[in-house]
């Protein structure tokens, strides 16, 4: 694989989507997949789409915008007066006709001049203040649906995607947005405006010059489009390149003791590099069009200035052009151009926004877990009467994961399932919360269809334990109290003493006050394990999923909080994973998996009596894949 081959592979890896394999599902590729894939490295393919959803933002605030335009108007009639003013000045009390000036009336134009221009200073501080607060309630909102949306996306989004990409998403993108929408517009429209009032007076100061003056704009024009053309590819490719860094950045510090535990420091530091450069490259392209725009627009605005007072010099001596008028004029020149040049200075920042926007709104379009029928039911209060009956599922069409499954857990039962690893086990559970919809197949609680319960109802009456444990920045309190957040303390520190773990808690500087950070970083993996279990054990939850729940806990600690498990799951349903397969002998059936299907079903003495696969993962004889 050369290194071209490398960029690609690890971008596609840490980029807006992860490899193609999905964890645990795949990303749908409709439109919203499209719209995503448009801001990877070209030019954003829907421009008149985002702009208008940009500009919805701002609808609230329309008042604020135009007080802002009015300001601006205020600043651009300023500046341009204020301009002209020099005319007046010069043939006047400077350089007039009798060639004897007038120091007190000069006194009085500069005052004039003076207030004209503050009053202007004003206008201009006025609107950058208001636009600023307009870009910043329009971010608020941006923030807020891109959050909103991202709560109600399915599982098998986070799956697909890298969470790097998608941080990378609220931080970079959204302030390249939040820079156009508070300085971007506002210059745009004032340039546009300080070129028509320009234009205007140049018009009324001499018609000559100003032919001279707007003969170069189409040149300047075409070279300010022809390097806005190449640098609104690089900004786009330069978002996502920033994108894939952020992935592996991400990835790898989550993963640094898995990186160090294996030694693969050096293979990190060369994709890092690798990504690194990729980015650098994108952004040197970026920079360098999008900086080379000002002097392209400076030179030959220099040369249009140079070449106009040539010939105005030549109008002043041979048809009695006034000094005044051409020193204004000349002005007014230079004024021209700067506009032009801000003008085309900032469609960098607009490609720039709409690529990150496009990468947004990416996120907001991405298909949401689908409402709930109208007619959805909610089981008050639920037994826990689980079933599953012929259920087949594929994370995509072309494999199948689960093949005609059937099986029942009764109220207060206990159900193990055991087998290799990818055999299906924890896809059961996802299919029992509706993480994901089977292909075929029903799956019934207290004999109603999933399908046709309302999904919070349902997750709200199952509480899980994964493997892979996850504490919020707060206390220990908060963090158990999360399984139910109408919990009072005292059901808190119960819960956790029906995990065991309010005797490690008490042990801790603050006791349940303790502040926990970095996904309770200060603990160890069986504690947190343990605070993972107090949260489900504080749950009214009639169904309990244990998914390698103690796997993360050494044998003795395993053993000091059996009897705290039994308390847990003595009237609830509970459905248990393991790979320890001492923890499911008091099961009341066990379920052995293999390339999803269940091949064996009964009590722990009637699987080893039966002397098949559960017997030899029992005895030792074979291994869990």
């Amino acid at each position: 694989m050369d290194r071209q081959q490398k960029i690609e592979s690890l971008k596609r890896r840490y980029g807006r989507y992860s490899a193609p394999a999905p964890k645990r599902g795949p990303m749908g590729g409709g439109p919203a997949a499209r719209r995503a894939a448009s801001a990877d490295g070209r030019k954003p393919s829907q421009t008149r789409d985002t702009v208008k959803r940009l500009l919805a933002y701002l609808d609230e605030d329309k008042p604020m915008m135009v007080l802002a335009f009015i300001c601006v108007i205020v600043n651009t009639f300023g500046s341009l007066a204020g301009a002209y003013m020099l005319r007046p000045i010069i043939n006047t009390y400077i350089a007039p006709p009798g060639g004897k000036g007038d120091p007190a009336g000069l006194a009085r134009a500069l005052v004039v001049m003076g207030a004209v221009y503050i009053i202007g200073v004003a206008a201009n501080y006025a609107q950058a203040k208001v636009m600023l607060t307009v870009a910043q309630n329009a971010l608020q909102k941006i923030r807020n649906d891109l959050f909103t949306r991202m709560q109600k996306l399915p599982i098998r989004y986070y799956d697909t995607h890298n969470n790097g990409d998608l941080m990378s998403r609220y931080t970079n993108d959204v302030d390249t947005i939040g820079q156009m929408l508070s300085s971007t517009l506002v210059q745009l429209f004032s340039g546009a405006l300080s070129i028509i009032g320009t234009l205007g007076l140049m018009i009324y100061t001499n018609i000559y010059l100003t032919v001279i003056t707007v003969v170069m704009i189409p040149l300047m024009m075409k070279a300010g489009g022809a390097v806005a053309r190449r640098s609104q590819k690089y900004f786009s490719a330069q978002q996502a390149s920033l994108g894939a860094v952020n992935g592996y950045i991400e990835e790898t510090i989550t993963g640094q003791k898995v990186v160090k535990v294996f030694c693969h420091e050096d293979m990190a530091i060369e994709e890092f590099s690798i990504l690194n450069e990729d980015l650098r490259n994108n952004q040197i392209r970026a920079q360098f069009f999008g900086g080379i725009m000002g002097p392209v627009m400076g030179n030959l605005s220099q040369m249009n200035y140079a070449f106009t007072a040539c010939i105005g010099g030549l109008l002043c001596v041979f048809k009695n052009f006034d000094v005044g008028g051409l020193t204004v004029f000349l002005n007014f020149s230079r004024q021209f151009s700067r506009p032009i040049n801000e003008i085309s200075m900032q469609i960098s920042n607009v490609f720039s926004a709409l690529a990150g926007a496009e990468r947004v709104f990416s996120v907001m379009d991405a298909e949401p877990e689908p409402v709930d029928d109208k007619d959805a039911v909610t089981l008050h209060p639920m037994q826990g009467d689980v079933k599953f009956d012929h259920v087949t599922f594929g994370y995509v069409p072309e494999k199948t994961i689960l093949k005609d499954i059937s099986l029942y857990a009764k109220p207060g039962q206990k159900i193990a399932f055991v087998g290799s690893t990818g055999a299906g086990k924890t896809t059961i559970t996802n299919l029992l919360n509706r993480f994901y919809d089977i292909q075929s197949g029903t799956i019934t609680i207290d004999g109603v269809n999933i399908e046709h319960m309302r999904r919070d109802e349902l997750r709200r009456n199952i509480a899980m334990v994964l493997q892979d444990t996850h504490l919020f920045t707060g206390t220990v309190m908060e963090n158990i109290r999360y399984g139910r957040l109408d919990a009072t303390d005292d059901e808190v520190i119960q819960a956790a003493k029906t995990a065991s773990a309010h005797s490690f808690i008490m042990r801790l500087p603050h006791g349940y006050d303790t502040m926990l950070e970095g996904d309770g970083a200060n603990l160890s993996q069986g504690q947190r394990q343990l605070l993972n279990i107090a949260r489900a054990a504080i749950s009214k939850a009639p169904i309990l999923i244990l998914d390698e729940a103690t796997s993360s806990v050494d044998t003795r600690t395993e053993k000091h909080i059996e009897h705290g498990m039994d308390r847990l799951m003595a009237d609830r349903t509970t459905l248990v994973i393991a790979h320890r397969l001492s923890t499911v002998r008091n099961a009341n059936a066990i379920m052995v998996l293999e390339n999803g299907q269940i091949i064996e079903r009964g009590s722990h003495d009637d699987l080893v009596a039966l002397k098949g696969r559960y017997y030899e993962l029992y005895t030792g004889l074979s291994e869990l894949d």
